[in-house]
């Protein structure tokens, strides 16, 4: 790790280790560059803040020498959002962890204020010791941020029934280069555009979220999740449109097509259960092809038993095979794991990542299906073959997210690892914007995404988000090099 270019500043730590943490998040080059020990840029040094008026004399501090600042949550970004770009400014890492606190738990108005700092566990563990849930669960939940959440629009896993996070998002306040923002978390507002809107999926690049207002909810009753198979992946498909389409009040639902499915049963191990299962399964007509179907109902004991019968319904009507609960409580148990898997495969000598997009039904078949052969067919130049397979999750009435994971063998060197990835990066970007998909459903836009964003923004809409940008940071000291290009 180099020296620092920072001067000496009270709440700036210089020490080398600490820069190192903060250099890069968990995409797939964040992991080659971490793996093969060949990182291109450190941040120069990382403040902790421990409040507001912290931040402030960071952000002052950083305009005073002229630095970029990144702020951090939990470092979990897989499109390269917090990493210092390279060229000569010095980069000052703004770590949020000890703004951290429940500053107020509103049990009438049902809001919770945070620091945006707070982690997923956290967030939850403070609220359920006073019978709240604020039921926003993505599979970065251990480690991301409510900050985080809302500058990449996440998304949970059960958000069919507790809201993406710009549904749980009331207000808050944004620390920027021109001053503090404060947005009081009206229950509705007709004046004027929705500025909450700036700072959800803002990336950094307007300034700091150091407090987030947020809608919470009673602890459920009940939360059941169950599994069904099908015998392929058209009939799914329709099954699942129609349970959205429906309204049925399910919290979760998660359909693998065939590749991934058997890929979940492999994973699984051959015990007693499952060997009883694939032959009741095949009995029932059930064989090669067939597609896996995790949905979660959650709520009080008549509104679960109500929403599974009427999911049940229609699952039985597209020949669907409910197989009871066993398999969605395994996934229950084990779906903030699943990233864990990196490690093992890349000890294998395997890499793996994920993409995502989502687009209406009646392009889900022909997005999906092209994405995943350019994928196969994307190394074939170096007789190199790729694992890939999808699911479709995060389902709307109009159409659904579809995450793809891909593996693929980890080459001798940095270089070409990278290169192999690109290769397949590109295929499947060029894809999703070739065929109207949005270039990220939730992993938010960073450097991996950002040259596709015109296409879905339009050159006056990027214009438009440069000019508040500049509003709000007119020396583009704000995470320089998100989001947008320039």
């Amino acid at each position: 790790v180099p020296a620092s270019a920072l001067p000496a500043h009270p709440l700036v730590n210089t020490e080398p280790d600490q820069r190192l943490r903060h250099a890069r998040g968990q995409s797939l080059p964040d992991w080659v560059a971490l793996r093969f020990g060949e990182i291109e840029r450190f941040p120069d040094g990382v403040a902790y803040p421990t409040s507001e008026d912290e931040v402030a004399q960071i952000i002052a501090y950083g305009q005073e020498i002229g630095a970029g600042i990144i702020p951090y949550g939990g470092g979990s970004s897989v499109v390269g959002h917090i990493n210092p770009t390279i060229g000569d400014q010095p980069i000052l890492t703004v770590d949020m962890s000890r703004l951290s606190r429940l500053q107020e738990l509103d049990e009438t108005d049902r809001l919770a204020t945070f620091g945006a700092g707070v982690s997923g566990p956290h967030i939850e563990a403070q609220l359920r010791a006073q019978g709240y849930t604020l039921g926003h669960f993505p599979q970065s939940f251990e480690y991301s941020t409510l900050g985080g959440w809302i500058a990449t629009r996440s998304s949970g896993q059960q958000s069919i029934f507790y809201g993406r996070i710009e549904d749980l998002f009331a207000g808050g306040r944004l620390i920027s280069p021109a001053g503090k923002l404060d947005l009081p978390p009206f229950p509705a507002s007709a004046a004027g555009p929705d500025l909450r809107q700036l700072l959800l999926g803002s990336e950094g690049r307007l300034g700091v979220i150091t407090t987030a207002t947020v809608r919470i909810r009673p602890l459920p009753e009940q939360e059941d999740f169950h599994a069904a198979f099908f015998p392929d992946w058209p009939r799914a498909v329709v099954a699942v449109r129609e349970i959205v389409q429906a309204g049925i009040p399910i919290s979760m639902l998660r359909l693998s097509d065939a590749e991934e499915t058997e890929t979940t049963l492999i994973l699984a191990g051959r015990g007693r259960l499952l060997r009883i299962a694939e032959r009741g399964l095949r009995a029932r007509g059930l064989r090669e092809g067939k597609c896996l179907l995790l949905f979660g109902v959650t709520g009080n004991s008549k509104q679960v038993k109500q929403a599974r019968n009427e999911t049940l319904d229609v699952v039985g009507a597209h020949n669907g095979v409910h197989v009871g609960r066993i398999m969605g409580n395994e996934w229950r148990k084990n779906r903030f794991r699943t990233p864990y898997l990196r490690n093992t495969l890349w000890e294998a000598g395997y890499a793996i990542d994920t993409l995502e997009t989502a687009v209406p039904w009646s392009a889900i078949h022909v997005t999906k299906n092209a994405i995943l052969q350019v994928l196969r067919q994307g190394l074939e130049a170096q007789n190199e073959r790729v694992h890939a397979f999808g699911h479709l999750s995060h389902l709307y009435p109009t159409g659904a997210g579809i995450y793809i994971t891909l593996i693929f063998r980890i080459a001798p060197s940095a270089a070409e690892t990278l290169a192999r990835w690109r290769i397949l990066k590109q295929a499947a970007s060029e894809v999703i914007v070739e065929h109207g998909g949005t270039i990220s459903h939730q992993h938010g836009v960073g450097v991996d995404h950002a040259p596709y964003l015109a296409a879905e923004k339009g050159e006056l809409g990027l214009q438009a988000l440069a000019d508040v940008a500049s509003r709000f940071d007119p020396d583009g000291m704000m995470n320089p090099g998100k989001l947008l290009l320039s």
